[in-house]
């Protein structure tokens, strides 16, 4: 199973993947959103269409990034390196402006399941912030020169989903209470911040200092 990253890699990977799910971004804000105005069959329409436009960007990234380690093993490490950088800058975003969430609770009349998957694909697919995280975030766990890395890549992006998933599918059942919580307790916010610079700050540094 040669698409299979080393252990070590794969519990970093899911602890990424988990923390990243819990913490506040453009889909989450939608999902929740359209749960709380239509219900959660539209919730679901929205997680659904933003799952479709994380595998888009999963195949892109890893024939593009697959290429690249092929071609220049020492340019797919400078990306490595340029992610890790990346990694810090948003740690540093978290802690000093925090995340904004805000979710609309007024009620709407529904739209078609469609339409609000529509809305989904769109929300991740023309987000230059998403693309960007793709192609700095995967390789950080692929080794520069690795002749299995097509298959790695295409693996973390699902197995993001799949870790993803019962998470998200989780906070829509449970929209109000997570809203509510939110609203009433604005600290438990800063803790998921917190959390997020701690861990992917670590990332960044084991990469740096793996490559020093």
């Amino acid at each position: 199973m040669t698409f299979l990253p080393d252990l070590p890699a794969f519990l970093a990977f899911t602890l990424a993947a988990v923390i990243l799910t819990i913490t506040p971004g453009p889909d989450m804000t939608l999902f929740l959103g359209r749960t709380l105005a239509q219900g959660r069959r539209a919730g679901f329409a929205a997680y659904f269409g933003a799952c479709t436009g994380s595998l888009i960007h999963t195949t892109l990234a890893a024939l593009g990034l697959s290429a690249l380690v092929a071609a220049s093993p020492q340019a797919f490490l400078a990306l490595k390196i340029v992610g890790a950088a990346y990694l810090v800058w948003l740690a540093y975003g978290a802690i000093r402006n925090g995340s904004s969430f805000s979710v609309d609770r007024e009620r709407t009349p529904p739209q078609p399941f469609r339409a609000n998957w529509l809305k989904g694909v769109a929300i991740n697919l023309l987000n230059p912030k998403i693309v960007l995280f793709f192609v700095t975030f995967l390789p950080q766990f692929v080794a520069a020169g690795d002749p299995h890395a097509t298959g790695k890549f295409f693996f973390l992006g699902v197995y993001f989903l799949v870790v993803a998933t019962p998470i998200s599918v989780a906070m829509i059942l449970a929209a109000d209470r997570i809203a509510m919580t939110l609203k009433r307790k604005p600290g438990v916010m800063r803790a998921i911040d917190y959390v997020f610079a701690s861990v992917f700050s670590a990332f960044a540094v084991h990469i740096l200092l793996a490559r020093a």
